[in-house]
């Protein structure tokens, strides 16, 4: 089965909460639930890199068959408790769209340094936590990709419109 190219945020974060994974949602995903006017085409999480929230998130992937996105000889490869217990960030394609789990957003900026500077989300049945505006702001300018200085002064106008 092919899967999707652009997520489906809610039914991702839905499926990572019933399993009572630890994570922030970042990027794109996060401006958007600030209010921000962008588009997004995957899901960008920071999730606690424990043994036990990974075990969590490692049942959500092999539900959802995760595999890497950005496999050029498609040989279906599988995220390992490892990758997701290391330092980098991780490109998925699941069932339900694009998922990046991200180990840290840059060097010292796991979930526990990042815990502080999120919000709390809820629509009723769904709660998550969800990077701040002003930190979202502040690593997106810090990345220096043309991607995250095109959305800074729509996310600045939305932080100044609150």
């Amino acid at each position: 089965m092919k899967h999707p190219t652009v997520a489906d945020p809610e039914a991702l974060l839905s499926e990572l909460a019933a399993d009572r994974v630890e994570f922030i949602v970042v990027g794109g995903t996060a401006a958007v639930l600030h209010g921000a006017p962008v588009a997004t085409q995957d899901l960008d999480i920071v999730h606690r890199r424990t043994e036990e929230n990974v075990a969590r998130l490692m049942n959500v992937l092999a539900r959802l068959d995760a595999v890497m996105r950005y496999d050029l000889a498609n040989r279906g490869l599988r995220p390992t408790a490892a990758m997701l217990l290391g330092s980098g960030q991780i490109n998925l394609s699941t069932s339900l769209g694009p998922l990046d789990p991200l180990c840290e957003l840059g060097e010292g900026q796991g979930y526990d340094e990042l815990l502080p500077h999120t919000e709390i989300l809820s629509d009723g049945g769904l709660t998550i936590r969800v990077l701040d505006l002003p930190t979202l702001i502040d690593v997106k300018a810090k990345t220096g990709r043309a991607r995250d200085r095109a959305v800074l002064p729509v996310l600045i106008a939305t932080l100044e419109e609150r």
